[in-house]
């Protein structure tokens, strides 16, 4: 069971990159994030989880896709942290 704060954000995904990076937030309030994986069979969301969950400092298993799975703007749910933390630590990027 998850417990504790959680916080859903919009996610900008850009898959096929030269290098895994939050690149911070646009002017539409979501999280800009590249990944070097490819849009196929789930290997850039599944990249997408990976690199949150090691920005934010939290396992794997409380990043959750909550939509968005076949599109580039997603909402995904993190666990363990609050949303003025969320921010504070994507706005020094």
């Amino acid at each position: 069971m998850i417990s504790g704060d959680s916080v859903k954000i919009t996610v900008r995904l850009q898959p096929r990159a030269s290098r895994d990076e939050v690149l911070g937030w646009n002017e539409e309030g979501a999280l800009r994030v590249c990944v070097k994986a490819p849009p196929v069979d789930g290997a850039a969301n599944a990249a997408l989880v990976t690199l949150l969950a090691k920005q934010v400092g939290v396992s794997k298993s409380k990043v959750t896709l909550v939509s968005g799975a076949t599109a580039r703007n997603k909402i995904v749910e993190i666990y363990g942290v609050s949303g003025a933390e969320l921010k504070a630590l994507f706005n020094q990027l």
